[in-house]
């Protein structure tokens, strides 16, 4: 009987077998650098489409559109209800370009964002006519189609006075209030308007001014007639382009989109202590509605 011979040792690692393992794990961590930049690319391109033809966040800059939106607001636009033209890219980098993709007129009392001729930024204004309307404005009242909008004054609003909110005297004068708490206000003189389609909103009319009278102008085919809630103190269609005015009735390719709801609104009182942050939100406008409401008569 014989006996087998064991088997042989096995050979020790080598040095040059350390040093391609550890090649190849270092290779197998590394970062894939084109493909971050790759990932990132791609991301902001879809946040861009996004923002071009979905909805896209809106910042309030101005009083123009008191008592519904105030200086501070942060709204969401949504893009699709008109379809799409050369102003739906976030950035408006094309040239004017006739007719939109998929269009439809706004109604009135939409409130939509535009973009003026020959500038680069969005305003925001209310719908008040469309193709085909003669607008008049006689004394502060809107006249469509030789009929004066109705219009009934309504108890005055108060307004909390803030950074955002100041409530000048060159816009509002006579209006700063200070109640026995001591607590300021801006207290303003406004009217229930109603659109022939039942459309309902509320307007600021301060007294005479410049802007109270207007037209008679027939707006032309694909355009509309644009104006600012407060109507002392709003560049719109009753403004030429000279004084940042809209210069008449808008071509529709100029309307950028719809604005939807209210998202937050901060007072403009914060500063870089972020404990600050939070006491500047105003209470109460999250969430509000922008589509004006449908009555059948003022109330």
């Amino acid at each position: 009987m014989t006996q087998t011979d064991p088997l042989p040792p096995a050979a020790p690692e080598t040095a040059a077998d350390d040093k391609e393992a550890g090649n190849s794990g270092a290779g197998s961590s590394g970062v894939n650098w084109w493909h971050e930049v790759k990932s990132i690319v791609l991301l902001i391109l879809a946040v861009l489409a996004f923002h071009s033809f979905v909805a896209k966040p809106f910042y309030i800059p101005s009083e123009s559109m008191m008592p519904v939106l105030l200086k501070g607001d942060r709204l969401v636009v949504s893009k699709f209800p008109y379809g799409w033209s050369y102003v739906s890219p976030s950035f408006h980098p094309l040239p004017f370009l006739k007719g939109r993709i998929l269009g439809h007129l706004p109604e009135r009392g939409d409130i939509v964002i535009v973009s003026p001729q020959n500038r680069r930024e969005d305003y925001i204004k209310r719908v008040i006519g469309l193709p085909g309307d003669i607008i008049e404005v006689r004394g502060g009242q809107v006249i469509l189609n030789g009929v004066p909008v109705p219009q009934k004054v309504l108890k005055p609003l108060r307004i909390a006075v803030d950074g955002n909110a100041p409530c000048p005297p060159m816009q509002f004068p006579g209006a700063l209030v200070t109640d026995k708490a001591g607590k300021s206000w801006c207290e303003l003189p406004v009217r229930q308007e109603v659109l022939p389609n039942g459309k309902t909103y509320v307007t600021i009319d301060m007294g005479p001014s410049a802007l109270d009278w207007y037209g008679p102008v027939r707006v032309p085919a694909d355009h509309v007639f644009l104006m600012g809630d407060n109507r002392d103190n709003s560049a719109d269609s009753r403004a030429p382009l000279e004084e940042n005015g809209l210069g008449g009735p808008v071509p529709w390719e100029a309307i950028g989109g719809r604005a939807e709801f209210i998202t937050f609104s901060l007072d403009g009182d914060s500063s870089w202590n972020p404990i600050s942050w939070f006491h500047a939100f105003r209470g109460g406008r999250a969430g509000n509605s922008l589509r004006p409401q449908s009555v059948t008569e003022a109330k």
